[in-house]
């Protein structure tokens, strides 16, 4: 078979990487080097480390951008501040978090699924626990990074990404402290783009996550995250985290606060609303075992904090012209 030298050559894509952290030391390394000839530029956005990373960076050949840390830092703003260094002939762009580390033949599958299909604006694989023997909080990271394969409404924070569809939508909405990534894909889907879960592994991902209080934190995180999204798009018909936001607040806040307010009548019929939490924890365990459905009913206290947080800091905002999370 031979080639039309009338017909034009498809160019070859430009792959690009913007990868975020602040003090990933080692983590960061790992995960630069795992980017080192695959791609074209890489570039480094760091949001005031102390730890050598920017110089460490540099060492490696990467472009660094330093965040004004005079502003509220958001990953979505760093991820932005990187974007924005990238060239307007730049094809493909893989965003990566400075704890990860990018597996050998990720990139190439990544970028033969999006030239196979011109609608598709994001491509994520596999992530991966580095160390999910470490701690039962790293084996719930790695079962939580395990989504269905095919068409999803939303990727996480290591993804190969369509570069002209990113500036179509304006990237990603800086002032969101956490749950960036569905949001833009919420606005990727509205311009009709397609996400697409690969079934090939992706990223490896060393969370650290080994106290309670840890793991704690991430779900108040997430429950902030499920109420500030369900605020801002949750009237529209995708009903963006409504269902979570209303899960957390009900199983977090509610159904206690009932069992509180019916003490005072009967301590009988409390205690009979809340036997609703084993009875909770027995039903999720035929689906993901006894230890991951304790964890996803406590779970739903640490996001009704993150949600309650965020309704109160609204309120003062409005009154005060600012949202602030710490």
């Amino acid at each position: 078979m031979t080639t039309d030298p009338d017909l034009p050559v498809k160019a070859a894509p430009h792959i690009d990487a913007v990868v975020i952290g602040r003090n990933e030391g080692t983590r960061l390394i790992a995960c630069l080097t795992s980017l080192r000839g695959q791609v074209r530029r890489l570039i480094y956005v760091d949001s005031g480390s102390t730890d050598g990373s920017v110089e460490a960076a540099r060492d490696l050949g990467a472009e660094v951008v330093s965040l004004d840390m005079s502003q509220k830092f958001t990953a979505a703003r760093a991820r932005n501040a990187g974007l924005a260094h990238l060239d307007g002939d730049s094809t493909y762009v893989q965003l990566v978090d400075g704890d990860c580390e990018i597996v050998p033949g990720w990139i190439d599958a990544a970028v033969t699924k999006l030239e196979s299909d011109p609608k598709l604006a994001v491509v994520c694989g596999r992530r991966r626990e580095r160390h999910p023997e470490a701690s039962v909080y790293n084996r719930l990271c790695d079962h939580e990074w395990d989504t269905p394969v095919g068409p999803a409404k939303a990727c996480g924070g290591d993804a190969m990404m369509r570069l002209s569809a990113l500036r179509e939508v304006g990237g990603y909405r800086n002032d969101l402290i956490a749950g960036e990534e569905p949001e833009l894909c919420l606005s990727l889907s509205r311009a009709g783009w397609g996400i697409w879960r690969h079934e090939a592994e992706m990223t490896l991902h060393d969370a650290q996550m080994m106290r309670f209080g840890q793991w704690w934190q991430r779900s108040r995180r997430a429950g902030f995250a499920f109420a500030e999204g369900a605020a801002l798009h949750g009237n529209a018909p995708e009903r963006h985290w409504v269902r979570e936001t209303r899960r957390a607040l009900i199983w977090g806040a509610g159904l206690p606060l009932a069992a509180l307010a019916l003490s005072v009548a009967c301590t009988a019929w409390a205690a009979v609303l809340l036997l609703a939490y084993p009875a909770q924890i027995i039903r999720l365990s035929r689906q993901m075992g006894l230890q991951r459905a304790w964890f996803s009913v406590i779970g739903k206290f640490a996001e009704a904090q993150g949600a309650l947080e965020y309704h109160w800091l609204r309120m003062r905002g409005r009154s005060r012209g600012l949202l602030e999370y710490k």
